[in-house]
């Protein structure tokens, strides 16, 4: 696992712990020790800890800059040590999701830690999901998958996703918004969707041109949520002795064993379609299955079915009818805002100073969120591929003619038609 830290500290990567770490723990021990003053838990424990609990490092470049120590005792899992060199609270997070995701496995209930005045660990615990308790310096966080639910969620090819998804979303705001307001909310804080009378949505459908974005902010939705996500790839189910329709069945009926989720099936229009015509389609079993399925789906609370499809129009009118998917949801190409945000995810740091963004931005109208990286992309590769060739005027990184450049050979994957129909099918048939 990499990510990238402060610009001066190099790629980091994060592993556990080994022997011959014991050094950089000892040397991030200390300066925490000089920084903030004694930490809660002894150096000796601390490197006990290391050695037979759990224990993560970063290092970049050779060196030891983050590592975290974590012990499970029952149900309850403690976090021992959390330092960094660099990186700030982003490595520190980081740090904690990766020890949570080690220790999962450890039937834990709850993660908890005890804090001196480290501000900048605190705002790492919290980034990750840590609650402070009222006049103490300790915080606690209900890990949101249980043991008896770790080997079935494998089991199924689920996983819990980063916390950080849904801000990594870069602009598209109205569309956040609105999935914030009508998904996020009421499943998040059920209280108070009973104090407005307002019903928990448990199934909806993200419609749009391709490569907008919809498995991302399904994503997006789970990681808000923290809650389970299942991904049901109908092609994979067809191999089942079951049968696709068999498979699928079983599929959901797994899913009910888990106390929260959120299950994607993507293409839903591939088992979803039009149903019709003689003889009758293969597929109109499987499509017959799902609608018997979505039903019971919603019987039970802490769970959303989110199906993404780029042919609403394809889809069969009796599984989009009321009742069985509380929202349509249109996710679109995005505007000027969304795309500069995008594009910043992509330029470097180092020479985001120097890249006239907005003729980059105007350049690329019409652009998804998947052709901006690609063209993104290829503006690096052929900017560090001028470098390698050298002379006097080789670039120190990618400039504002590497992105035109790129921008300009870029086929756009929604067409002027394809867009002309997203907007007819948001007149007919969205719901919002």
């Amino acid at each position: 696992m990499s990510e990238p830290t402060h610009p001066s500290s190099g790629p980091v990567s994060l592993r556990p712990f080994h022997p011959d770490d014991v050094e950089g723990v000892l040397s991030l021990w200390e300066a925490a020790k000089m920084t903030t003053g004694e930490p809660v838990y002894g150096l000796a424990e601390v490197l006990a800890s290391c050695q037979k609990d759990h224990a993560v490092v970063a290092h970049s470049r050779g060196r030891i800059v983050g590592a975290v120590v974590g012990r499970a005792a029952h149900a309850q899992g403690w976090v021992v040590f959390l330092g960094t060199a660099s990186g700030g609270p982003d490595l520190g997070a980081r740090l904690l999701a990766e020890l949570e995701r080690v220790m999962s496995g450890a039937g834990l209930s709850q993660l908890s830690a005890l804090l001196n005045d480290d501000l900048a660990a605190s705002e790492a615990f919290a980034r990750q999901g840590f609650v402070a308790k009222k006049d103490l310096h300790y915080v606690e966080r209900h890990l949101p998958l249980q043991r008896s639910e770790v080997q079935l969620l494998n089991d199924l090819g689920g996983r819990m996703l980063p916390r950080c998804l849904w801000d990594g979303i870069g602009g598209m705001e109205q569309e956040k918004a609105l999935l914030e307001r009508r998904l996020v909310v009421p499943l998040a804080q059920p209280e108070l969707a009973e104090q407005f009378g307002v019903t928990p949505p448990r199934a909806v459908v993200l419609f749009g041109p391709p490569g907008t974005g919809k498995t991302t902010f399904a994503r997006a939705i789970a990681s808000r949520l923290e809650w389970p996500f299942v991904e049901v790839f109908p092609s994979r189910l067809a191999a089942d002795p079951q049968g696709l329709a068999g498979a699928l069945r079983e599929t959901f009926s797994r899913v009910a064993d888990l106390e929260h989720v959120v299950v994607f099936i993507d293409e839903v229009e591939e088992i979803a379609g039009r149903r019709g015509g003689l003889p009758p389609s293969p597929l109109q079993g499987v499509t017959n299955e799902l609608l018997k399925l979505i039903p019971a789906f919603r019987e039970r609370p802490g769970r959303l079915l989110v199906c993404a499809t780029n042919f609403i129009r394809s889809l069969d009118g009796a599984f989009l009818r009321h009742g069985r998917f509380d929202y349509l949801l249109p996710i679109g190409l995005p505007d000027a805002r969304a795309r500069e945000a995008i594009w910043q995810r992509y330029v470097p740091s180092a020479v985001r100073d120097r890249i006239a963004l907005g003729d980059v931005v105007a350049r690329s109208d019409g652009f998804s969120p998947a052709d901006i990286e690609f063209a993104a992309r290829r503006a690096s590769q052929s900017a560090m591929e001028e470098a390698l060739e050298g002379g006097a005027d080789a670039p120190e990184g990618p400039a504002t003619r590497h992105y035109l450049a790129a921008i300009a050979v870029t086929r756009k994957t929604v067409s002027a038609e394809v867009a002309g129909e997203f907007v007819e099918d948001i007149e007919r048939l969205a719901r919002q």
